[in-house]
């Protein structure tokens, strides 16, 4: 019998390899020390999701947890603006994602190079209580060794079990915002885990993409010709990333602060129109004239 490579003993072992107390260190604690430093003398500084944030103290420190966007009163800008980002708002819409949210992870899919982990950073921090998980790294630094080494050494077929197990482990954690891997999606048993929380497809054409890691060494990508490599495993996926429960189109000029601000947004919208049961039916029994509901 042959002896099991690195990867299949990584794989009977990673829920051991990747405790949550793994997870803290995907940010820098020498950037949040320096904050913290820095902000000691004015800010009430305090632990939450693995990381350091401010208290709010403004008056608008709690508006409720109703979709900020269409809250009247937390409108910053002119009455006549039809704008409705996060810069018009009195606080930061962000925030007010994690208690709508109860606990809900966020999965963040789409190509490679979409603006995942980039944008699922930026997005945990701006919710404040919420860590951010790249599954990505989490495999990386489980396995030892790079991604383009496991296409390498194991093929691509051993990594996609491997970002299966990883996804088992992670999905059994709350509170996290998860940038996936690009092929995670291919395989129906991870959706099973991926629709536990929100699904938010990071909607990128491959021409955009390929101008991002132009010099990539994607392992999918080493290919005579990238662009119309991407374009194939586009097609590919397409139908199954067009089944997340949020799309947002992310555009040549988008930048990761406006990016994240769309996600907000976006998923805000859904919360609203997919209120959860304990709402519906809270609502079904004061139209039906029970006013003692509350």
């Amino acid at each position: 019998m042959n002896s099991p490579s690195p990867l299949q003993l990584l794989l009977a072992l990673i829920a051991l390899a990747i405790p949550s107390s793994s997870f803290a260190p995907i940010r820098s604690r020498h950037a949040l020390v320096a904050h913290h430093q820095q902000h000691q003398s004015t800010l009430t500084t305090l632990q939450a999701g693995g990381f350091e944030w401010e208290d709010p103290t403004s008056e608008y420190a709690d508006p409720g947890i109703e979709n900020p966007y269409k809250n009247p009163s937390l409108k910053s800008s002119s009455e006549n603006s039809d704008d409705s980002s996060s810069g018009d708002l009195k606080i930061d819409a962000a925030r007010l994602l994690s208690p709508r949210l109860k606990g809900c992870n966020i999965y963040l899919i789409g190509l490679m190079g979409s603006g995942k982990s980039a944008i699922g950073d930026t997005l945990a921090r701006r919710m404040a209580t919420y860590n951010f998980l790249d599954m990505d790294s989490i495999l990386e630094r489980a396995a030892g060794m790079s991604i383009p080494s496991i296409f390498e050494t194991e093929g691509e077929e051993a990594f996609r079990h491997a970002e299966a197990t990883v996804l088992d482990s992670v999905h059994a954690h709350i509170r996290c915002v998860i940038s996936t891997g690009g092929g995670v999606v291919l395989r129906n048993q991870n959706w099973s885990k991926l629709q536990t929380g929100i699904v938010v497809y990071l909607k990128c054409s491959p021409e955009v993409i390929i101008q991002r890691i132009e010099g990539t060494d994607r392992p999918l990508l080493q290919t005579s010709n990238p662009l119309e490599t991407l374009k194939n495993i586009y097609e590919e996926r397409r139908e199954k990333y067009e089944q997340a429960d949020v799309t947002v189109e992310i555009g040549k000029e988008m930048d990761v602060s406006k990016a994240c601000e769309e996600v907000v947004k976006a998923v805000h919208e859904f919360i609203d129109e997919n209120p959860p049961a304990y709402k519906t039916a809270k609502m079904k029994a004061q139209a039906d004239g029970l006013d003692w509901v509350n």
